[in-house]
């Protein structure tokens, strides 16, 4: 079994995730924030974080290649 997180997506698509003790937990955090909470097993995951990934390990391949 693994870990309960939360991930923060910016609007710019830049992420973090956190371990948090419950999905309860989660759900109380973002209410206290005042951000929506999703459940990515059920929605998946936002299009514009898996834009920022899919940039940023192209560029991290351009940097190591010498591009």
């Amino acid at each position: 079994m693994t870990d309960t997180t939360v991930v923060f997506v910016a609007a710019s698509g830049e992420w973090t995730r956190r371990r948090v003790r419950s999905p309860q937990q989660a759900h109380a955090l973002a209410r206290a924030l005042g951000v929506p909470a999703y459940d990515a097993g059920v929605v998946g995951y936002p299009t514009r974080m898996r834009e920022w990934t899919r940039k940023r390990v192209e560029e991290d391949k351009r940097r190591l290649d010498g591009v």
